[in-house]
């Protein structure tokens, strides 16, 4: 049986790329999900845009919290159909539930789990699954072994060479699309490297461009 824990806010990062394998479906993550209309099961989530999302009200603490415990007993049933160990924790983090998935009977088990695009996937399924449940859109967060880490790591990267070719003489530099909370996360790499960034494009296309301060 796997564990669930759940601990409280720390108030880190956040805000705003499927049973993220983020999703944040946006946009696009690091590759190319299923569309979620393509999923049979519960109706596809809606995402409140524009002034509908300014609008929106903010979850309550309770709320964040049943969601997470709705997406932990989703991936753990998902886990024991696929005869993988896992533990499972839920924290909160401004305002978004973040469900992390740890190995217990070593990395090798979750190593097929822990690609960009199956997180994505099953993140955005989990996301789906809360919503039959709650009537609300989720914007829960999925860690499977470590990926969001490592997807960290991979946008400073193509942050740095964005800001080469600026410091070569480009005027600015284009990200490719990404989720919400992965231009976020963009956002925060560019503005403690010294540049501006911002938001351009819709839907699936809407990405990050890089320029001077």
């Amino acid at each position: 049986m796997n564990d669930i824990d759940s601990t409280s806010a720390d108030h880190d990062v956040a805000p705003e790329a499927t049973p993220e394998a983020r999703v944040e479906t946006d946009a696009p993550v690091a590759s190319s999900a299923p569309a979620v209309d393509a999923v049979p099961g519960p109706p596809a989530r809606r995402e409140p845009v524009g002034d509908a999302a300014a609008a929106s009200p903010a979850p309550s603490a309770q709320s964040i919290i049943d969601e997470g415990e709705i997406a932990a007993d989703y991936i753990e049933e998902l886990l024991d159909i696929c005869d993988f160990d896992g533990d499972i924790d839920i924290e909160v983090r401004a305002g978004r539930s973040y469900i992390s998935i740890d190995s217990s009977g070593g990395e090798g088990s979750l190593r097929l789990l822990s690609k960009p695009d199956t997180v994505n996937a099953l993140q955005e399924l989990t996301r789906i699954a809360v919503q039959a449940k709650t009537g609300e859109f989720s914007r829960l967060i999925l860690d499977i072994g470590g990926s969001r880490a490592t997807r960290e790591q991979e946008l400073g990267a193509m942050v740095d060479r964005a800001v080469e070719k600026i410091e070569e003489g480009a005027a600015a530099a284009s990200l490719p699309p990404m989720s919400s909370y992965e231009r976020k996360l963009v956002h925060d790499i560019v503005a403690a490297r010294g540049f501006t960034s911002e938001s351009e494009g819709e839907g699936r296309d809407r990405h990050t461009v890089i320029t001077r301060a």
